[in-house]
């Protein structure tokens, strides 16, 4: 449960960083509408420490190498690879691994 749990949190966190670089961040620079990245930045921030926590917890619960886990981490800050993190969780899943 927790793994899902992880898997459907990557993907939220994942957009809120699209968001934030590709909405939020443009409308206060473009715009100058100031009123969206302090919404945008502490929801995405928040969502970013649940992440980084989840993912801890799921990594001892899967026994994940360090290596694995580091790339985790890692894909919380590459935009767009929340999406490659998910094909690479989704083969987890099926095995039963939840």
């Amino acid at each position: 449960m927790t793994f899902n749990i992880f898997r459907l949190l990557s993907i939220i966190e994942g957009l809120s960083l699209l968001f934030l670089l590709f909405v939020a961040m443009p409308a206060k620079y473009q715009f100058n509408i100031t009123g969206i990245v302090p919404i945008a930045g502490i929801t995405h921030g928040c969502l970013w420490l649940a992440y980084v926590v989840l993912s801890l917890v799921v990594s001892h619960q899967q026994k994940w190498s360090v290596g694995f886990w580091v790339a985790t981490l890692g894909a919380s800050v590459i935009p767009f690879a929340c999406f490659i993190l998910e094909r690479k969780l989704k083969p987890m899943t099926s095995l039963g691994n939840t």
